[in-house]
């Protein structure tokens, strides 16, 4: 497949379902797709750090090192292909987390919050973040990803004010960041989920997990867009769409992907409009007569709507039927492999119409392509 002058890996947030983003990864790699900007919230910022923070021949490494570590806690058991199995031995697992934490990510507080100290880490959430430094400082090269090739931007939200706050390893218009380096605490600020995670401090702010305010980082990724060509693989973990739920539990899992999909759906077909009518004024600037062409209403104009051609691949995941509400942060080692495989299996589905991506590249044309089944993708045109 010819690749644009971009492409973008987009990671929402999602806990334990970030395996499927490893596998997404994976796969990828396999095709020799290249990845030079990799945004993310939440799970997706430490996926993203990881893949930004090392060479790509350790990235797979890294990866799997990571989700092996964080699924480490529970025996891998063989289970029969039940759903009834399958969904006790879920909802087990995602009560040993509850319980005990994540190895290498988090931990339950020595005391309860309502005997710490108020104002305290402790006080304010349920679950102690800090071993997550240690595997992030483990698994990270943070010169590398400061200053390597490949950008990171990473969202995250001011307890305070409510503002959504971008950390980037670039400026806005391309070059190097021009305040302060990305480390541990700006991921684990992305990632830091109430009331489960306390808040992290930087330079004398708190963040909490940028899911609060959105689960994808899509729009940030246009905004940031400029004028050159763009191939962007929007990776989604809560889908949008879904049944009508028949049982409490299907409650609990529903209001779940309504809640954190953030309607990338929505964005994308918000900004192919927004294309379209560019392309319009574009039709109707490229009329005006030569003489007008240095007038800076007619410049301002051009540079606004000066854009690259954009193709987004949704990528979704689709819960089991066993799984619920908990399936965020059940970190099972059988569930991790099989979100990974999943996402594996999500490329190889959309990679069946590569020819209609590679033609609308070639072409320079703007368009989204959305994995709705297995068997079917369908492209929405600006």
């Amino acid at each position: 497949m010819p690749l644009p002058d971009h492409v973008v890996l987009v990671l929402q947030g999602g806990g334990a379902l970030g395996s499927f983003q490893a596998g997404v990864y994976e796969q990828l790699s396999a095709l020799d797709i290249e990845v030079d900007w990799v945004a993310g919230i939440s799970i997706g910022a430490i996926n993203a750090a990881i893949i930004a923070g090392n060479p790509p021949e350790r990235r797979l490494e890294r990866l799997r090192a990571f989700w092996n570590k964080v699924s480490g806690g529970m025996p891998n058991f063989w289970l029969p292909e039940s759903n009834h199995v399958r969904e006790a031995a879920h909802l087990a697992a995602a009560t040993v987390v509850a319980m005990q934490g994540v190895p290498g990510f988090f931990r339950p507080h020595g005391l309860p919050a309502p005997l710490m100290p108020p104002g305290s880490r402790g006080a304010i959430s349920l679950y102690d973040s800090s071993p997550l430094i240690e595997t992030l400082d483990e698994l990270v090269d943070w010169d590398l990803l400061n200053d390597g090739p490949v950008r990171l931007s990473v969202g995250a939200v001011d307890v305070e004010t409510g503002n959504f706050v971008y950390f980037d390893t670039r400026s806005p218009q391309g070059g190097p960041r021009p305040n302060g380096r990305i480390d541990a605490r700006h991921i684990m600020a992305s990632g830091a989920l109430p009331p489960g995670l306390p808040p992290i401090e930087i330079d004398g702010r708190h963040y909490w997990d940028g899911g609060l305010v959105s689960n994808t980082p899509l729009a940030y990724v246009l905004d940031n867009q400029c004028d050159t060509d763009m191939l962007a693989f929007q990776v989604d973990l809560f889908p949008a769409e879904g049944p009508m739920p028949r049982e409490l539990t299907d409650v609990w899992s529903r209001q779940k992907d309504i809640q954190y999909s953030s309607r990338t759906r929505q964005v994308t077909d918000l900004y192919l409009r927004f294309r379209k009518e560019h392309g319009a004024i574009r039709a109707v600037l490229d009329k005006l007569p030569a003489a007008m062409a240095d007038d800076p209403d007619v410049a301002r104009l051009r540079g606004m709507i000066n854009e690259g051609a954009l193709n987004i691949v949704h990528l979704i995941y689709r819960s089991r039927e066993w799984e619920s509400g908990a399936r965020d942060f059940e970190f099972s080692r059988s569930t991790m492999l099989d979100h990974w495989t999943q996402g594996m299996e999500a490329v190889q589905d959309v990679m069946h119409k590569g020819d209609l991506i590679a033609r609308n590249i070639v072409d320079g044309s703007t368009a989204a392509f959305d994995l709705d089944r297995p068997d079917h993708l369908k492209e929405k045109k600006a």
